[in-house]
């Protein structure tokens, strides 16, 4: 197994010449956070995910986390030391607001130092996550008390959360659930029910666990109308805040999974747990959709962090392995990564890789614009980028963090199915990526179904016609950027047929145009990728740099000429309607 490293420079040229980073630092809010510095954090922080936290990746994988009799978890070897050092270090706190403790980073930095971790070991990564999407929950809907109480130790990450949605009878129907919860004398709640999937629900890396679990209050409107969202510690605090009496949520076993062997994924029992109301009762599916969003992009970047740490161990073995002559060679065992073939796969990871790294950071610039531009205006126009950009950087990322290690593990040939290589890890651990945190069909049918109707379509052919204008630049560019623009251009007028027909059918129709909802889906993200790498490409040519600027110059034109086209494909699966789809009966499915 390669070890990894991270992509700094890619990162940097990222953040100052797609997200306009320096225009985002020129906010007051992140005066203290200028590109010079960040990048230098990014640098560190890539140099401790290598050193400390990848090397837990291949135990992870092999011993997995264990369930005790007692109901506690162990983790795999050195995943509770590196914690530690992952807590001591600070690197938590980075994107959190001063006031709890943390450094007040953009939430463009803390995701692109995501990446860094998720790379580096993705099942051990799904902590943080969770707690992070704990903390904006509190964050947005936390009373003061419980602000106190819990945020500045979860930001520092003393302290981590989890996410608790899921029931056996509830899966992607959240309204179904049954976990009640009764109001006491004293202002808290009894929970009592039955979670599963709850990830690191228990664990030994924190001496706290703090789970924001949805439940319903006796007499509640039916559906998700009537589920609320609780504190529940995992202790009870004492007066002085500190961890007390074991709560009444213990772990019944864990799940044994395709991948993220390191990640404990848990059923957790709730009898009589002492919980305490966020916000107002029947409030908690607006409280769990700010953490369900906020880990939808993060579960986006999990595609391209994996991508890139199998991309990394593929480009190595390509570089080592011999065989065969390669076309011109003078030796008869030529590196296979001069044939054809395998330069293909080496590119198509290379292309996808660069243009979801500008998808999801350019996502996250605009949350941070969102909540801290001063211009009313640009702050509602950047939510709705961020609406629109969620579901393609969770569907598309996802679908192509299967797709790319895939190809790392098929140009080790033989020696990627088997273990030995660690190879087949990514693979197995990219595929729970589509699934959860809603499946992909569910974000296509969210981007299809809710994103394309704002403002009666305005907001998306707004987004259109920004992708559009590129062409200027392009054509300013010179000749060596034509097959680019051209093909752009084609695929982007295809996209806006697609996008046209959708809305013009989703009202009347609706079944037709969730039925196309995955191909469409794919189609924006493809259409975006290419937008993405053809501003890279421009960009680079800008900065004096040769050597950059014939790489992106190469990677964006491979794109646009090899990958960007199939988005015309799409086309008649996105506008065929669901007649097909039901026309058979289930019974005769079956041949």
């Amino acid at each position: 197994m390669t070890d990894y490293a991270a992509p700094l420079a890619d990162l940097a040229f990222v953040l100052e010449h797609i997200v306009d980073y320096r225009e985002l630092a020129s906010l007051p809010a992140f005066a203290h956070a200028d590109l010079d510095t960040v990048v230098g954090v990014l640098e560190e922080c890539g140099r401790f995910m290598a050193e400390v936290v990848g090397p837990t990746n291949r135990d992870g994988d092999v011993h997995g986390s264990q369930w005790q009799p007692d109901g506690s978890v162990v983790t795999p070897p050195g995943f509770k030391e590196a914690y530690r050092r992952y807590v001591d270090a600070g690197w938590p706190s980075v994107p959190f607001p001063p006031e709890y403790g943390g450094g007040g980073f953009p939430w463009v930095i803390g995701v692109a130092m995501q990446e860094l971790l998720t790379s580096a070991n993705m099942a051990f990564s799904l902590c943080p996550l969770l707690t992070q999407g704990a903390i904006d929950a509190l964050l947005h809907y936390g009373d003061e008390e419980q602000k106190e109480t819990y945020l500045r130790r979860m930001v520092a990450g003393e302290w981590t959360g989890t996410m608790n949605l899921t029931e056996p009878q509830a899966g992607s129907d959240v309204g179904a659930l049954t976990t009640r919860a009764v109001r006491q004398d004293d202002g808290t709640y009894r929970i009592t029910g039955q979670k599963i999937y709850i990830t690191y629900g228990e664990h030994d890396m924190a001496e706290q666990i703090v789970h924001l679990v949805l439940a319903r209050t006796p007499g509640a409107p039916a559906g998700t109308k009537g589920i609320s969202c609780f504190i529940v510690p995992k202790f009870v605090l004492n007066e002085d805040g500190s961890p007390g009496a074991r709560n009444g949520v213990s772990c019944v076993s864990i799940e044994h999974k395709l991948g993220i062997h390191g990640s404990p994924t848990c059923v957790l029992a709730y009898e009589d747990a002492v919980g305490y109301l966020i916000g107002a009762e029947n409030a908690g599916m607006r409280i769990m959709f700010v953490m369900m969003n906020n880990a939808r992009l993060s579960v986006g970047l999990e595609g391209l962090a994996l991508a890139e740490r199998a991309y990394q161990q593929a480009l190595q073995y390509a570089q080592d392995r011999r065989q065969g002559r390669a076309i011109g060679a003078s030796t008869p065992d030529s590196p296979i990564a001069d044939h054809a073939d395998v330069r293909r796969m080496l590119m198509t990871q290379k292309a996808f890789i660069e243009a979801l790294r500008c998808l999801v950071l350019l996502n996250a610039s605009h949350i941070d614009r969102s909540n801290h531009h001063p211009d009313a205006a640009v702050r509602t126009r950047s939510d709705e980028i961020v609406g629109l950009l969620t579901p393609i950087c969770k569907g598309f990322g996802t679908d192509l963090g299967v797709e790319l290690t895939s190809l790392a593990l098929q140009i080790h040939g033989g020696m990627g199915y088997v273990e030995e290589t660690g190879v087949a890890q990514y693979f197995r651990d990219s595929r729970i990526a589509p699934i959860y945190e809603g499946t992909n069909g569910i974000q296509a049918a969210d981007l299809v179904g809710r994103k394309l109707g704002m403002r009666g379509g305005a907001s998306v052919q707004e987004f259109l016609a920004q992708m559009a204008a590129v062409d200027a630049d392009l054509a300013a560019a010179g000749p060596e950027y034509a097959s680019i623009r051209s093909s752009l251009a084609t695929q982007l007028d295809v996209l806006g047929q697609a996008t046209h027909w959708l809305l013009a059918h989703g009202e009347s129709d609706p079944n037709a145009a969730l039925a196309g909802s995955s191909p469409y889906l794919r189609m924006f993200g493809l259409c975006v990728g290419g937008w993405l790498l053809a501003r890279s490409a421009v960009a680079a040519a800008g900065t004096g740099d040769a050597e950059l600027a014939g790489d992106k110059l190469i990677t964006a034109r491979f794109y646009a000429e090899q990958l960007l086209p199939q988005t015309s494909g799409l086309l008649g699966a996105v506008t065929a309607g669901a007649r097909d789809l039901f026309a058979l009966p289930t019974a005769r499915l079956h041949p």
